[in-house]
């Protein structure tokens, strides 16, 4: 199933989803993903007019592919804004995912400070992209198209601080308007900032992350490349902490992130 077709699923039942195999990232299933069908799962008990502003995610554990699992969305409070969800991600009985989503509809405010400039990279076609290759990269790059324009490769020894490039979904998807299901693959489907400066391969995985989101989203389709860097702020002891963004090919602003990664290299 391609990104569509799973998105489709998590509209309309969410309760029996089985993620196929091409969508893993070692032994779990690509969190990018399992947070879009959870975002899905929340939006579909909104009501219209309240786009999603923010995500926080916690991986409990990791989800299996080939294995059903059931998003299960609750609506916490609705007041006339704002509505506060959650979503439990289950599989085998387990909790596998936490998610809380705050969706709100605009309202009129003095304040407006417009977003910090989007940085420079270089053109997309004078970038290096990360090639997919079976048994190499995660299977899940299969879908994802990435191109280097800061920081270090994976696994190269790299001392930098930032990490990003241009990103997109590959040619074996639907060309459809890009929605914030998207953007959360997007911006997850970089590998955290603290991989290069590993020398070797090693595990790792996200604990927790936030995403909030500029609305409108931007009119964009899922072949736009769009820019994203990351930023180590610390790490230690085993534990990265980044932040990160989202930018439009013009360089708008789309989305804030923010990961706490368990390392063990």
């Amino acid at each position: 199933m391609n990104f569509s077709e799973l998105i489709q699923a998590a509209r309309g039942n969410a309760e029996a989803i089985v993620i196929p195999a091409s969508w893993g990232q070692g032994r779990a299933v690509f969190g990018g993903l399992v947070a879009a069908l959870a975002y899905e799962a929340m939006a579909a008990r909104v009501e219209p007019g309240r786009p999603v502003r923010s995500l926080a995610i916690t991986f409990v554990g990791p989800l299996e592919p080939e294995v059903p699992a059931s998003f299960e969305a609750e609506r916490l409070r609705e007041g006339k804004a704002v509505c506060q969800m959650a979503c439990r991600v289950v599989q085998k009985g387990q909790v596998v995912a936490i998610l809380q989503g705050s969706f709100g509809s605009g309202r009129a405010s003095a304040i407006q400070v417009d977003a910090e400039p989007a940085p420079d990279f270089k053109p997309v076609e004078d970038c290096v992209e990360l090639p997919f290759v079976p048994g190499v990269m995660p299977e899940f790059t299969r879908h994802l198209a990435m191109r280097w324009a800061v920081g270090g490769l994976p696994y190269s020894n790299s001392r930098e601080r930032e990490l990003g490039g241009w990103v997109r979904f590959r040619g074996d998807s639907e060309r459809e308007p890009l929605s914030e299901a998207h953007l959360l693959a997007l911006v997850d489907a970089w590998p955290p900032a603290t991989v290069p400066h590993l020398a070797s391969p090693a595990p790792g995985s996200t604990l927790t992350w936030t995403i909030e989101f500029v609305q409108p989203v931007p009119r964009l389709d899922s072949f736009d490349w769009c820019r994203y860097r990351a930023r180590i702020e610390h790490a230690r002891d085993g534990y990265g902490h980044a932040a990160a963004a989202l930018w439009t090919p013009d360089g708008a602003l789309v989305a804030i992130s923010r990961q706490t990664v368990v390392v063990f290299g």
